[in-house]
């Protein structure tokens, strides 16, 4: 199990550094020079004297060698630069924000898990009966809901009429629990809803899946009841693949929840992204995005070494 965990911690590591190396490279093979590019407005030229400074200022004078070692070398530091903007700390920025969107996401799959599983399990034991249509018609529903249109449904029904929730905003845990909690409950359900319908409909895929299997087949053939089956045989066995579909899941929002941030006005990293885009601030930019493929692959890490645990046979396989 050693060797496999350092097997695919090496895995990630080089693959950080593609992504790393692949960012740098990207953005210097787009036509146009980034230092104009940042200082023009619609058909006005920037002063060439400005352009100047601010190539010198982003180090684009030196050999590409250099930037890159430059590049790589604050990224290994946590060092992602300043922004044009206001010449605050983008690491700084990232720190502060992304806590906030990794804790809709946790919330959100905490939320889909606790009633996808159960509920894609029950759908999966009484396949092809009424529970199961049931089931998956909600999930089709859930899945193909908007959501933007889901943000502003749960706003009208639990802020506006009901009242029970506040429709947006963002209180810090430190100065106001009570209130972070309710502020939270809106956008994590929102996020919750669609990874719900993943989680049910894999779920229910992967228990019939293995419902199917030989040993199953046998467990039943020898008496065993439905409940000691499914706990012993079954639900380990198909957590595999719901595992590692809600870990790409959350990957993905990682990035993916601007609709979210928006409508709720919660300050995390994917408005963040949006708002760095929109005012072409390259170090935001290069420095969000940097941050989310990190996470990303740190969670594909994380998951296939509970997948490991789950299954022992994985750490047998190198690749």
């Amino acid at each position: 199990m050693l060797r496999y965990i350092a097997y695919r911690s090496l895995v990630a590591i080089f693959l950080v550094w593609i992504v790393v190396s692949l960012v740098f490279l990207l953005l210097h093979l787009i036509p146009g020079d980034p230092a104009e590019l940042l200082l023009s407005q619609g058909s006005i030229a920037a002063d060439p004297k400005a352009v100047a400074a601010l190539r010198e200022q982003m180090g684009l004078n030196e050999p590409l060698w250099q930037q890159y070692l430059s590049h790589l070398g604050g990224v290994l530091t946590g060092d992602l630069g300043a922004s044009f903007r206001d010449g605050a700390s983008v690491s700084g920025q990232i720190a502060q924000r992304l806590p906030r969107t990794l804790e809709v996401i946790a919330a959100a799959t905490l939320l889909a898990a606790v009633f996808g599983i159960p509920l894609g399990t029950y759908a999966a034991i009484r396949s092809g009966g009424k529970a199961d249509a049931v089931v998956s018609l909600m999930s089709s529903i859930a899945l193909s809901t908007p959501v933007f249109v889901v943000g502003s449904v749960v706003i009208l029904i639990f802020a506006q009429q009901l009242q029970w929730l506040p429709a947006g905003g963002f209180v810090s845990f430190a100065d106001d629990p009570i209130e972070h909690l309710k502020l939270l409950i809106l956008p994590a359900g929102t996020v919750a809803l669609s990874l719900w319908a993943v989680i049910t409909r894999m779920t229910r895929a992967s228990v019939i899946e293995v419902l199917e299997r030989d040993h199953v087949r046998t467990a039943r053939a020898k008496g065993l009841a439905r409940n000691p089956i499914l706990r012993g045989h079954v639900i380990r066995n198909a957590m595999i693949p719901v595992l590692t579909i809600t870990g790409l899941e959350m990957g993905t929002l990682i990035g993916g929840t601007v609709l979210v941030e928006f409508v709720f006005n919660w300050p995390g990293l994917s408005g963040y992204l949006v708002s760095a885009v929109d005012a072409r601030d390259y170090p935001e930019v290069v420095g969000i995005v940097i941050t989310v493929s990190v996470l990303f692959v740190f969670l594909n890490l994380v998951i296939d070494v509970v997948n490991a645990l789950l299954d022992p046979r994985i750490s047998l396989v190198k690749s």
